[in-house]
C-alpha cells in the first residue's frame, strides 16, 4: 500500500548521476542544442557523457544524458525545459 502522506519523498538519495533519455528529430544540431540546454541545469556536464543512437533509419536521434542530479526541483526543471523544447519529441 501506498502510503499518500509521504508522496513527496524522493527514492533518489542526492547527489547522485542520474540518465535522462532524449529523442527527437534527427538534425545536425540537435545534440550540440540538448547539451547546451543540460549544461543551464547541470553546469559541470561534460559532453562526453552525453550518448548518442540514431534510429534504425536515421530519422530520429536519442540522447542520453547522465547528469549529476542535487535535487529534486533542478530535475523537474531539466525535464519542463527538455519537454517543452521544439526540437524534443520525448523525454524520459
Amino acid at each position: 500500500m501506498i502510503d499518500r502522506q509521504n508522496k513527496d519523498e524522493s527514492l533518489i538519495v542526492y547527489p547522485c548521476d542520474f540518465p535522462i533519455k532524449i529523442m527527437g528529430v534527427m538534425r545536425d544540431d540537435f545534440a550540440q542544442t540538448i547539451l547546451a540546454l543540460v549544461l543551464e541545469y547541470d553546469p559541470e556536464f561534460h559532453a562526453g557523457r552525453l550518448e548518442m543512437r540514431p534510429s534504425s533509419k536515421g530519422n530520429y536521434l536519442s540522447l542520453t544524458a547522465t547528469v549529476r542530479a542535487t535535487s529534486r526541483q533542478q530535475l523537474d526543471d531539466l525535464y519542463v525545459a527538455l519537454s517543452g523544447h521544439a526540437m524534443v519529441k520525448v523525454v524520459l
